[in-house]
């Protein structure tokens, strides 16, 4: 892969990691919900410029109105709402670690559950790895050695869970540029929120929240979604969605550090155990590290 593109994949993985600080930071003094109508809305607006400039917007088609709210659904409105919940109670690096199961959980999904790809040794243990390290990491809780709440992990489970859906539910946009797909999403995503937050922010003002939190939503909503789908996109049409998918290892490490330098936030001797193993499941179920060492040892 080109230089180029290892800078564009680490700058994603720098983004995506701030986006659960900006969201940390957010959820503080706003409610989740709304912080997730926020999110979507704005990421949409920006994406709709986008396709309105290089003339795309007709690719917009009515027919796909229907897939567009359900990918908006699975991808951004369960997912981000499940994420602000639990942020709530957790750090933004554990909620990115839990976060970064998603490929463990569309592996089950796409070749247990749908039986769209074919279930092969080295993701049978990827995925046994990843379950592992999320297990070593709720015990963290759940033997009273961190204070997280294991409620809110879960929650940050659920939103993988249904990334992993997504992801699987994706494939039907093929024939859809994926910036056209992207907005479509989002689109779908802001008007399912849309009633949700005017209900969940009955009694907020936005007035309430400081010039800080605002400007982390809109962090979060241009630079953390918008410019990241643009930026990922690039990615899969210059380096394959095998290259891409390397952002998941990244993301979670940005995260750490960004919590760590930032907010001050620290994991439990198991949080990092569980941690390293789930990197290692995520090597593993990527699969490349293996054929590297197979071809060396040829």
């Amino acid at each position: 892969m080109p230089l180029k593109n290892w800078i564009m994949l680490a700058v994603l993985g720098a983004i995506w990691g701030g986006s659960f600080l900006f969201a940390k930071v957010a959820v503080a003094e706003i409610p989740p919900l709304v912080l997730v109508f926020l999110r979507v809305s704005i990421a949409c607006a920006v994406l709709l410029a986008v396709l309105w400039y290089r003339g795309l917007l007709g690719r917009l088609e009515a027919r796909l109105a229907a897939p567009f709210l359900i990918m908006g659904f699975l991808n951004n409105a369960v997912p981000f709402s499940l994420l602000f919940l639990g942020q709530t109670a957790i750090g933004a690096g554990l909620a990115s670690i839990l976060n970064a199961t998603t490929p463990v959980f569309t592996v089950i999904v796409a070749s247990l559950l749908v039986r769209q790809e074919t279930l092969r040794a080295h993701r049978v243990g990827g995925v046994i790895l990843g379950v592992a390290g999320v297990a070593v990491m709720l015990s963290s809780s759940l033997s009273g050695l961190a204070t997280d709440p294991v409620w809110a992990q879960l929650c940050c489970l659920g939103a993988a869970i249904s990334y992993a859906c997504a992801a699987t539910f994706a494939r039907r946009f093929r024939d859809v540029p994926a910036q056209v797909a992207a907005t479509g999403q989002l689109m779908g995503s802001s008007l399912i929120m849309l009633p949700v937050a005017l209900y969940a922010g009955a009694n907020w003002s936005p007035l309430a929240p400081s010039l800080t939190v605002w400007a982390n939503v809109i962090a979060l909503g241009i630079l953390a979604t918008a410019l990241a789908y643009l930026i990922y996109f690039r990615l899969l049409s210059e380096a394959s969605a095998t290259n891409a998918s390397l952002v998941t290892l990244i993301v979670p490490a940005s995260a750490l550090f960004f919590g760590w330098l930032i907010l001050g936030e620290n994991l439990s001797p198991l949080q990092f155990g569980g941690f390293a193993i789930l990197l290692i499941g995520l090597v593993v179920l990527d699969g490349r590290i293996l054929k590297w060492r197979g071809q060396s040892l040829a």
